[in-house]
């Protein structure tokens, strides 16, 4: 499975972005994908994760509040809707994921393929 993400960019706090992580070598409705976030000397954080083919989605700590999950199985993709962005939302995105449509959670390590990031700046 290869994973690339794309959409990062500066924002201003109060603006939205739309994070995009094409898959490819594998259908996501055979998958679990989940998006991630860091920051330099953090621990890597789960955002949210999605399943579609059998109609899971999770969120980690009330990012549903500002944070929403989607996939498009036209174009074999996931995607992060981020709104009222703030600057502690400033990190390196990446999307991951699991060898099967069963794994549920966002707990790192559950997941095997990663891509390679793109990064949301947030300004004051």
């Amino acid at each position: 499975v290869q994973l690339v993400e794309s959409g990062g960019a500066l924002v201003q706090a109060g603006g939205s972005l739309m994070l995009s992580c094409l898959v490819s070598r594998e259908n996501i409705d055979e998958i679990t994908a989940g998006w991630f976030r860091q920051v330099p000397g953090r621990e890597r954080e789960g955002l949210a994760a999605i399943a579609p083919g059998v109609g899971y989605d999770y969120y980690e700590n009330l990012m549903e509040d500002r944070f929403t999950i989607s996939a498009d199985k036209i174009t074999n993709a996931i995607y992060l809707q981020m709104d009222s962005l703030k600057p502690e939302d400033s990190a390196d995105y990446r999307c991951a994921a699991g060898r099967t449509r069963t794994l549920r959670g966002v707990r790192p390590d559950q997941y095997d393929y990663w891509g390679r990031g793109t990064q949301v700046i947030v300004s004051p």
